[in-house]
């Protein structure tokens, strides 16, 4: 029988849980260096594996809600 090879960062249902960072800011339909400077300046959390950056899905979704909330309180 024939076990179909699974990519580690996905998960059924849910896609993928790790981006690349020219895949972060496509999701965000933003630049890679604006996406750069993102991260180094704290506002998205990355992780390293081995020599690789990748960027946890959900740190995405946690930077817009920060967004959205700033966003709404200085409205």
């Amino acid at each position: 029988m024939h076990t179909p090879h699974t990519n580690p960062t996905t998960t059924p249902n849910r896609g993928r849980v790790l981006l690349t960072v020219e895949e972060a800011a496509q999701q965000l339909s933003i630049g890679r260096t604006t996406m750069y400077a993102l991260i180094k300046a704290g506002h998205i959390t990355t992780v390293r594996i081995g020599h690789l950056r990748r960027v946890p899905a959900d740190a995405l979704t946690t930077y817009v809600q920060q967004l959205t909330k700033t966003q709404h309180t200085a409205a």
